[in-house]
């Protein structure tokens, strides 16, 4: 397996069966507690851990959310929110070091208070618990007066002062825009540039920006393990250059092989109107733009490289712009993309299950069912279900789903451009456009959770099966199962389900439900004739 950074690796040691390598990070594995590993740094940093030879406790509220990860076996999961004193403190008992790698990226008046009350909870849950050290990602910020740093700057210091005040040995990484394949930072630059040979930009485009590289973020998050006990302090981390987000555009274009970009300045857009331009132009919505591009507002170079007192420079330097750039694109290239900003989920999305069938006590539960024979065999239509989305696209009334994305953009949800990690393969939590994936079985069953912006909860439910009698029924149209029945065929069901919140809820489906018969029937109808053509072609 490859490593889950953008790098070539350094020598290492054997590491687990599922995880990369990296080098061994001290004589003694310690039990390290990884909160957030289900966001971009986290799921990238465990895998990392266990190639150091440390034992590795995944923490997150929904363990399920883990199951498709390739190292979800080599951890131990354990459910816990981290701003529950109770669940916390139990799920740190016993760890040597924990990672604290929650942030609130979405907008609104009380994401500093959420960022607080979360952390002051985590510190006195690691006191509590016995645990050896915090280590904390945080952002790189300018001197300045708190009341001058933009608000999630502002959050980011105040949460690494509050688990410097925990009473716990606590290392505080403090770093500007990372990149790396799958990052917001990295998405936004790059699809500005490839998307827009000439542009207006906020003044801020001449600021000074020291970026730093994924790998390097790991290596200073997997080194900070090992700290001597006496050293709990904050650490600028940075990689090699110093760069306007100017010269970054110009240099990714450069590395990309796009001609030189035209970028004019100008004093009147603020970071508001900049971050929605951002949405409209990049998968990353503009309620993750805005605190990115908020931050960009201030020059952010390091003060000093103190970090490399504890955690060395490697042999060949750390890695710049440049080399950065390249390692990432020849990941997205490749398909190799293991984490993503996306892979956090949507603040205000739905996260409760599926209601149980047939009866659910929850309210009420709008049904649109499909059922349908394929004449194609199970293993061939269910690649083509789990292929869905993407730049393949949702197989029916493309216009209709660009619109629908469109307008989810529009009122800050994520609408389309999120794509797919992986254009072949899906596992749970995947995000798909504005779906995520709650539940698959491969072969089976892919069950589709929305994030886009409703009144209301929504699912959409894929299903394949090999029996006639679970797919079609009595009253169902086109040929009866023992008429269906044969060798080459499979039988394909489909649900989109609706939990309405409100009258307003109500109102959204009864306006949706005319364009059902187009929009679900067919897309059912297309992967269905899709399915066909390729067992007629012989494709897999």
């Amino acid at each position: 397996m490859t490593p889950t950074d953008d790098a070539a690796p350094p020598p290492t040691a054997t590491a687990p069966a599922s995880g990369p390598t990296v080098p061994v990070a001290g004589p003694r594995p310690l039990t390290v507690a990884v909160t957030g590993v289900t966001g971009y740094v986290g799921g990238r940093l465990v895998p990392e851990l266990l190639g150091a030879g440390h034992r590795v406790r995944a923490i997150a509220r929904r363990p399920e959310r883990l199951a498709g990860r390739e190292w979800a076996q080599h951890v131990d999961l354990v459910q816990a929110d981290a701003s529950d004193l109770d669940q916390i403190r139990e799920g740190l008992r016993g760890a040597d070091v924990a990672y604290y790698l929650i942030h609130s990226l979405g907008t609104g008046r009380s994401f500093a208070t959420r960022d607080r009350r979360t952390a002051l909870t985590f510190a006195r849950a690691a006191r509590e618990a016995g645990v050896g050290r915090i280590v904390y990602l945080g952002g790189l910020f300018p001197d300045v007066d708190d009341a001058d740093l933009s608000p999630h700057l502002a959050s980011r210091k105040e949460v690494g002062e509050i688990l410097l005040a925990s009473g716990v040995p606590t290392t505080v990484l403090q770093a500007a825009v990372i990149l790396g394949s799958g990052s917001a930072s990295f998405e936004m630059m790059r699809y500005l540039t490839e998307r827009l040979p000439a542009m207006t930009t906020p003044r801020w485009v001449d600021n000074r920006i020291q970026p730093i590289a994924i790998r390097d973020v790991l290596r200073y998050l997997v080194g900070s393990a090992t700290m001597p006990a006496d050293v709990s302090r904050a650490f600028d981390v940075g990689g090699p250059d110093v760069l306007t987000y100017r010269q970054m555009m110009q240099g990714y274009a450069q590395v990309a092989g796009l001609p030189r970009r035209l970028i004019v300045s100008v004093p009147v857009l603020t970071p508001r109107l900049s971050s929605h331009w951002v949405g409209l132009v990049t998968p990353v919505p503009a309620s993750i733009a805005r605190p990115l591009v908020e931050s960009l507002v201030h020059e952010v170079v390091c003060d000093e490289h103190d970090i490399a007192r504890y955690v060395p420079d490697p042999p060949d330097g750390l890695i710049g712009f440049r080399r950065a750039v390249e390692l990432a694109l020849q990941r997205v290239h490749d398909g190799e993309v293991t984490t993503r900003w996306s892979s956090a989920a949507v603040e205000g999305a739905p996260s409760d299950p599926l209601p149980s069938d047939p009866d659910w006590a929850g309210g009420s539960l709008y049904v649109d069912e499909r059922r349908r024979v394929v004449d194609a065999p199970g293993d061939v239509l269910w690649s083509v279900i789990e292929s869905i989305g993407g730049q393949r696209g949702w197989y029916s009334w493309s216009l209709a789903w660009r619109v629908r994305g469109l307008l989810d953009r529009l009122s800050g949800g994520p609408g389309l451009r999120r794509g797919r990690r992986d254009e072949r393969t899906l596992v749970v939590d995947d995000v798909l456009d504005f779906w995520r994936v709650e539940a698959i079985e491969p072969g089976r069953r892919l069950l589709l959770r929305a994030e886009m912006r409703l009144p209301g909860l929504a699912w959409l439910e894929l299903r394949v099966d090999e029996s006639a009698e679970e797919i079609t029924g009595p009253d169902d149209a086109g040929p009866a199962p023992e008429e269906a029945s044969g060798p080459g065929r499979s039988y394909f069901a489909q649900r989109a389900l609706f939990h309405p919140h409100g009258l307003a809820g109500q109102a959204y489906w009864w306006s949706v439900a005319p364009f059902h018969g187009v929009v679900f029937g067919g897309m059912q109808k297309n992967i269905a004739e899709a399915a066909e053509r390729a067992a007629a072609a012989g494709k897999p």
